[in-house]
């Protein structure tokens, strides 16, 4: 009913509007140093009118569902001075079906939250008492409405829910962090499982181990992906693509990375983090494969910047953000590649990432949690290191790709990728 109000309101002076509410519920459970720190319940709301008027386009969000008139206004008034519109609010569209809400969710009290919590860390203390760990579990459940001019009426429930321990531990001068964590849409997350994995990282960093600089094989692992992933995300954003700012600009069609790559957005997998039946401006998700056989096949847009760019909304909106990003297994085993590989570096997690100048491909930074490879054996954990490289540069270079995939963080679906020669420097 408000929704069709904020439109009946803007359409009086406006040639298009759109008009959204939503609402959610979360609780997050937190311990710092070993100690219960929180455990928090908050509630939000909020709706948000977006206008085509005169060929502008304006928008305005509030936080006060009882103020139709003013963020109506509001929108109004901020057209006067918004960029030209260069799309039309999208007509009714059937939408795939993905799973994204768990009832399971909301049963979840917080003793239980506590007690995952509190399981974790035992877990990791079974291991090492002298870690300092930190841990969070939390759930959420949202609900929203849309609506546009052009008819496109729908709405949408979703949860999440996650979790996550890690710790410090410190030796003399030496500290070392490590940690594990995982969320999606579903209750089903296994927390042991990621507690285990967390003393895993540990377990392999117990040795400091001297490496020493040159040019050398360096395996990602799924949680370490994100290296070089920063740069294709920026790379296919159809707004940089549109502007020129992106390197790939002009190169649709053609290869840019070893022919056993294949990326997709893929916002269809159900419970994964990004999934949904349609983006924030009501175009239906759908797969969208960006790399095949190394060569480029789409970009991402949203309404605004297809219409830009003559191309059509991948249902990337609003932003051309990717949703969830799946990478084909390739043929060798994760064991297999760290036994192939003389002397090498293992990174799970970096400092420094997103510094510079990303979108062009290089990177360089800090490896926080890096493991040395020995003649076959991750020997132990290095310091003071520090990786050099190009995103494009690299994916040219792609030595294995593993035959498993893992998901990191619940929105990256990856195998473990080795690139044949990265620059290591080390102090």
């Amino acid at each position: 009913m408000i929704l069709k109000r904020l439109i009946e309101k803007a359409m009086k002076k406006a040639q298009g509007a759109q008009a959204s509410l939503g609402q959610s519920e979360s609780t997050n459970v937190s311990f710092e140093n070993d100690k219960l720190k929180s455990v928090k319940s908050s509630q939000s709301t909020g709706m948000s009118v977006k206008v085509i008027l005169d060929g502008k386009v304006g928008s305005s969000q509030t936080t006060d569902i009882d103020d139709v008139d003013g963020v109506v206004a509001r929108a109004l008034e901020a057209a006067a001075f918004g960029s030209p519109a260069h799309f039309e609010f999208p007509g009714p569209q059937e939408a795939p079906d993905v799973a994204v809400y768990d009832d399971a969710v909301l049963h979840v009290t917080k003793e239980e939250m506590v007690g995952i919590g509190e399981e974790m860390m035992g877990l990791v203390k079974e291991y090492n008492t002298d870690i300092l760990l930190n841990a969070r579990v939390g759930k959420s459940v949202s609900g929203g409405e849309f609506a546009n001019s052009a008819g496109t009426e729908f709405s949408a429930e979703t949860t999440s829910f996650s979790a996550g321990v890690g710790g410090q531990w410190i030796r003399g001068t030496d500290i070392l962090w490590a940690g594990h964590g995982f969320g999606w849409k579903k209750r089903e997350v296994d927390h042991v499982t990621i507690a285990k994995k967390t003393v895993k990282l540990f377990k392999m960093a117990e040795n400091l181990v001297p490496i020493d600089s040159g040019v050398m094989p360096v395996i990602f692992p799924p949680e370490g992906m994100k290296v070089l992933l920063l740069a294709l995300q920026l790379g296919f954003d159809g707004k940089n693509v549109f502007l020129g700012s992106s390197p790939l600009a002009g190169k649709l069609g053609e290869k840019i990375a070893d022919e056993r790559l294949f990326i997709a957005d893929n916002p269809l997998i159900d419970y994964a983090g990004s999934s949904g039946r349609r983006d924030g401006e009501g175009i239906p998700h759908q797969v969208t494969p960006l790399i095949e056989g190394g060569v480029i096949e789409n970009f991402l847009y949203d309404l605004d910047t297809a219409g830009r760019a003559g191309a059509k909304s991948t249902g990337n909106g609003v932003g051309c953000h990717p949703t969830n990003l799946v990478i084909k297994e390739g043929e060798m085993p994760y064991e297999e590649m760290v036994k192939n590989t003389k002397e090498g570096l293992l990174v799970h997690d970096v400092l420094g990432l997103g510094q510079g100048n990303p979108i062009s491909g290089e990177f360089s930074v800090n490896v926080q949690l890096g493991y040395k490879i020995d003649n076959g054996e991750i020997v132990g954990r290095v310091k003071d290191v520090m990786l050099a490289g190009n995103t494009y540069e690299a994916l040219k270079n792609i030595n294995a790709i593993g035959d498993k995939a893992e998901w990191a963080g619940g929105s990256l679906l990856t195998p473990p990728i080795q690139i044949a020669k990265l620059s290591v420097v080390a102090k």
